[in-house]
């Protein structure tokens, strides 16, 4: 039965469930608990974005850990845990830090499996925080998924609703590699349908938002919020906009963006990360190589610019992609004659 709550609580949701159903998954990450051995309350955030509230209270400090302020120590515990049989889901505050504890997720976790043979699993899923627009400036505002994306044995994971959210975080802790959960954070308070009973969203699985014939909408997370609403204004215009959700950035859903893009001719790719070698490049390169002569104009890529996010409100805003840019690019698209 669905209702609707918000992104956070889908996440609350998803690993409150999957915790009460195998007892080998924990929890760790800096304040995630909050409180607990102090003059405070137990309970008294359940993180900073509140994104483990009520789990520490249910299922104790054995399982709802407070780890020190060290990325390199708690991210390497979590890849040793998962070794050992446990299934952890480790929380790194905001993605701005992975350089702190970077090899112990691209040099260990992603390349346990390979390295043994096949004979080593590491189920490790490290939740993290990407995302502008909130003014936290440039060391907490990021979107750096194009990263874990390059790195072969990750899987990176980008839900864009509360359904999306609790759907991917469960598929996400089944998995039997390392998947870096990544969640926007001008998403948290954004509400959904969700079912009350647990479910999985298949990793590497594209989702059509919405079918159209004149343009296909290639993009993520909170971006696809963004397409939705312009698709929606074009309507009106008689442009008919398809929207394809990607999910997952690794492993991407790259049958699913080409026949989309075989049909409409035309396509446009939306991220919010900067511009080189992020997700946008990668798959204007694959529909340019697989289906250039069948295109009616180019490929149209719509990003931040190469720089740090800007702590100015007046700046971010204008750093951000937003709707008119997007509207702008599908224009130029649908209207495009050749040379």
């Amino acid at each position: 039965m669905a209702r609707k709550i918000s992104y956070r609580q889908a996440i609350i949701e998803a690993l409150d469930q999957e915790m009460a159903r195998d007892e080998k998954i924990i929890v760790m990450g800096e304040d995630v608990v909050g409180g607990a051995g102090t003059d405070m309350e137990d309970e008294a955030w359940g993180g900073p974005f509140g994104l483990t509230s009520g789990l520490y209270a249910k299922y104790g400090g054995d399982r709802i850990m407070d780890t020190p302020i060290s990325e390199s120590a708690f991210i390497g515990a979590a890849v040793g845990a998962a070794s050992a049989g446990y299934r952890p889901v480790a929380e790194l505050m905001f993605c701005d830090f992975l350089g702190v504890c970077f090899d112990q997720i691209y040099n260990q976790a992603a390349k346990f499996r390979y390295m043994f043979g096949g004979k080593a699993t590491t189920p490790v899923v490290i939740r993290t925080a990407i995302g502008a627009g909130l003014r936290a400036a440039a060391q907490h505002s990021q979107s750096l998924h194009p990263i874990f994306t390059h790195v072969p044995g990750l899987k990176c994971v980008i839900p864009s609703s509360p359904y999306e959210a609790k759907g991917l975080l469960i598929a996400s802790i089944r998995d039997n590699d390392p998947v870096i959960f990544c969640e926007h954070k001008a998403l948290f308070e954004t509400m959904g349908d969700v079912p009350e009973e647990p479910y999985a969203i298949p990793l590497g699985e594209a989702n059509y938002v919405r079918e159209g014939s004149d343009i296909t909408i290639v993009t993520h997370g909170l971006m696809v919020t963004r397409a939705k609403e312009v698709a929606a204004s074009l309507e009106g215009d008689g442009i008919d906009c398809e929207i394809i959700d990607l999910r997952t950035t690794s492993p991407l859903d790259e049958d699913t963006i080409l026949e989309s893009a075989e049909n409409t001719g035309r396509v446009v790719v939306i991220d919010e990360a900067t511009p080189r070698c992020n997700i946008a490049g990668d798959i204007s390169s694959l529909v340019n190589e697989q289906l250039f002569g069948k295109l009616k104009a180019p490929v149209q890529r719509i990003t931040a610019p190469h720089t740090p996010v800007p702590f100015s409100p007046a700046l971010e805003d204008l750093w951000l992609p937003d709707n008119a840019r997007i509207e702008q690019a599908i224009r130029d698209a649908v209207a495009y004659a050749g040379a």
